[in-house]
């Protein structure tokens, strides 16, 4: 599909199902039934799920509250355990099957070559540290011990995503919400990944204060050609940040492909509705 581009993420078949899980746990669950199981009350978080991702290209994620889209990040980021499934992150010539890592492994990615957003900062933030000491924290993590080399690379960080510099020893509880996602979006580049996780990063925020966000969004992705996937209900969101996107309902993706096809002409009823909704 991006001819020249290189392939950074594949997630084949992936499946997550809360609770003991039962034979009849796929089959009896779907988009036009619901996500928990009748016969062992287990849920279907999300179930065959695959996509491709490739280098500077946005993916977005919708669907509403349940849908499974938030699961998919949660596990590729390794802060979920999948039931079923193959994920491929592919990293300067190598690659890493993630659902098969361990800890150690793991937390060596997260530190290096992943960022995540979450749209409650109290889950990417310490509030007991500063601004800056979150960055320096996450560099240390890399294996960056050079003070200087960290304070200075913090400061850069915080001005790329508008903080003032003046501000960086402040502790994040003394921020506003949309200050506090720009600090998380801070520390979340301080490695210069290849891969950022964005879960509802304008969720709660003002108008105003959302539009900016995403303008940053859009600007560390032209400027770093770093690849993002996008989880949100917001069409607004898919429609300025996502070059292609998956719709889920109960678990499922129900449609997927360019974003602008999806919003303009939405093939699934339900998509239609999703995208009545917001008109």
């Amino acid at each position: 599909m991006k001819e020249g581009m290189k392939k950074i993420l594949e997630l084949d078949s992936f499946s997550k199902v809360y609770g003991r899980g039962c034979l009849r746990c796929f089959e009896e669950t779907g988009p036009e039934q619901t996500n928990i199981c009748p016969c062992c009350r287990s849920v279907v978080a999300a179930h065959d799920v695959s996509f491709s991702l490739y280098q500077g290209e946005i993916l977005g994620i919708m669907g509403e509250s349940g849908s499974g889209k938030s699961t998919v990040v949660k596990c590729l980021y390794s802060d979920g355990q999948p039931t079923a499934g193959v994920a491929t992150f592919y990293d300067n010539g190598q690659h890493h099957s993630l659902f098969d890592l361990n800890k150690a492994q793991q937390r060596q990615l997260r530190n290096q070559r992943f960022g995540m957003v979450y749209q409650n900062p109290n889950l990417g933030l310490n509030f007991d540290i500063s601004a800056g000491g979150n960055i320096a924290e996450r560099l240390l993590m890399s294996g960056d011990n050079n003070y200087g080399r960290i304070r200075q690379r913090a400061r850069d960080l915080l001005r790329r995503t508008e903080v003032l510099p003046e501000r960086m020893d402040e502790k994040p509880k003394n921020f506003s919400g949309g200050m506090q996602q720009r600090v998380q979006i801070a520390k979340a580049l301080a490695t210069d990944p290849p891969l950022l996780f964005l879960d509802e990063v304008t969720t709660g925020l003002d108008l105003s204060v959302q539009a900016a966000i995403l303008d940053l969004i859009l600007e560390i992705q032209h400027e770093l050609q770093t690849a993002m996937i996008v989880v949100t209900h917001d069409l607004g969101v898919i429609r300025l940040l996502a070059d292609r996107t998956l719709v889920m309902k109960y678990g499922r993706v129900i449609e997927a492909g360019l974003t602008d096809q999806i919003l303009e002409d939405p093939q699934h009823a339900y998509t239609q509705r999703l995208v009545a909704s917001a008109l």
